[in-house]
């Protein structure tokens, strides 16, 4: 997490390396693995929930790991996340108090761990794109969570660092699990296969029908930086807003299929049954429509309100049928509407499939880079929040080249003052 005197860090991302040649990069990697029973060190980064559970998957999806530092701001988020990978695999976890560490600055003091090979990030996703070049100037293969950024500087960012893994041969895997889902896999499978013809349009859906993922009221002795990272959902600095933290898997679906992004988008958006300070500067629903290449359109919506009717999946439609999904089953309509074929086989949630493919590509020389395709998901819908924010149709082009940076001036435990909820027509495309 970058500190007052390096401001400019994310802006220059774009300029560093270029001079460095592929065959330097890829002396500095990380050690190789030449058998699938040798150790590989982990470190978790972001000791919350999700990378909490995200840990305990890698572990346990190969043999030899071992998680040997973790870092986070907070001292609880330490303990808490410690005691549960100690709990469930207690053989290893081989964190000391050496390798266990405080602070905006503690993901540096990871990186320089000769014993880590695969940092795994999990932080607020603000804090994303810098700690992915970090870690691959360290030589590290990466799990990362998603969505990667919070804003086009930081898809930028992250685009170069892209290149960067190419260039070092390092693997970075992300966490849109679905991709390693069976049924995802069939039935993309077989749009791309030409069975049901081109697409002409799709859904794609995240309404959650509840109003307080990851609430945490606020404690008197909390500073507004620990109250704004401890309920880091709510505040766009942080979290790009729920369109941007959630319903990315949705639209990285629809992308997947298509084989593209997005050229424009037109969006709306409010609050209005989450209006409390309390609730930071999000807000509890949007809707899209989605410009796709040779005119295709993808209608997008998601909500974070108590009471509504929850709806999570996708829906594809192509000239011959439709392909329906969800993380628990997959099937497929005719144009009447009338399912003509079911996904029957089991249906893993593909949170340990992805971290074993991340390690066996490691072990096996084979570089898996989902990076750039992190990068254009997640300014998929970083291009909806800003539609939606200032009330204008936006196209990719121009995005793309948005200096739009939400990150805050000065990271410490202090005063930072709630930015206002965006009123559309009134923010300005930046």
């Amino acid at each position: 997490m970058k500190s007052k005197t390096k401001q400019m860090t994310r802006r220059d991302l774009l300029k560093a390396g270029a001079v460095v040649s592929a065959g330097a990069l890829a002396a500095q990697n990380s050690r190789s693995f030449a058998a699938g029973s040798d150790k590989m060190g982990l470190a978790l980064i972001g000791c919350g929930s999700r990378g909490t559970g995200d840990a305990i998957d890698c572990l346990r999806s190969a043999e030899g790991l071992e998680m040997v530092a973790v870092a986070d701001i907070f001292q609880d988020r330490v303990d808490s996340s410690l005691k549960k990978m100690r709990e469930a695999l207690p053989d290893k976890v081989k964190v000391t108090p050496d390798t266990s560490f405080l602070g905006f600055d503690a993901y540096k003091k990871v990186m320089a761990i000769k014993d880590v090979d695969v940092v795994m990030l999990t932080t607020p996703p603000a804090f994303r794109p810098q700690m992915v070049r970090a870690a691959l100037e360290a030589g590290k293969h990466l799990f990362v969570e998603k969505p990667g950024a919070v804003d086009p500087v930081g898809v930028r960012s992250l685009l170069a660092s892209a290149e960067l893994a190419d260039r070092k041969r390092l693997s970075i895997v992300v966490g849109t699990q679905q991709r390693w889902q069976p049924q995802y896999l069939e039935l993309i499978r077989r749009i791309h296969d030409g069975k049901l013809g081109d697409i002409v349009g799709g859904q794609a859906y995240w309404n959650w029908g509840s109003s307080k993922w990851h609430f945490e009221e606020r404690k008197r002795e909390w500073s507004d930086m620990e109250w704004q990272i401890r309920c880091w959902p709510y505040f766009v600095w942080l979290s790009g807003d729920h369109i941007v933290e959630q319903h990315l898997h949705n639209m990285d679906i629809l992308n997947w299929a298509i084989g593209s992004p997005p050229v424009q988008c037109l969006a709306v958006g409010g609050r209005q049954a989450r209006t409390g300070p309390e609730f930071g500067n999000i807000y509890d629903h949007f809707a899209a429509e989605y410009l796709y290449p040779n005119g295709i359109r993808v209608m997008s919506m998601c909500s974070q309100i108590e009471g509504s009717t929850p709806r999570v999946g996708e829906r594809v439609v192509c000239a011959k049928g439709s392909i329906c999904t969800n993380r628990g089953e997959g099937y497929i309509e005719d144009t009447k509407g009338n399912v003509v074929y079911r996904y029957e086989d089991n249906i893993h949630s593909g949170e340990v499939a992805q971290c074993a493919n991340l390690i066996n590509s490691i072990r096996e020389g084979k570089p898996i880079n989902e990076c750039k395709r992190l990068a254009e998901s997640t300014m998929t819908v970083i291009l909806g929040r800003m539609s939606a924010y200032t009330g204008r149709a936006i196209s990719w082009k121009w995005a793309m080249k948005s200096k739009l940076d939400l990150s805050v001036g000065k990271y410490e435990l202090g005063d930072l003052p709630v930015r206002p909820v965006a009123v559309p027509g009134k923010v300005e495309l930046i």
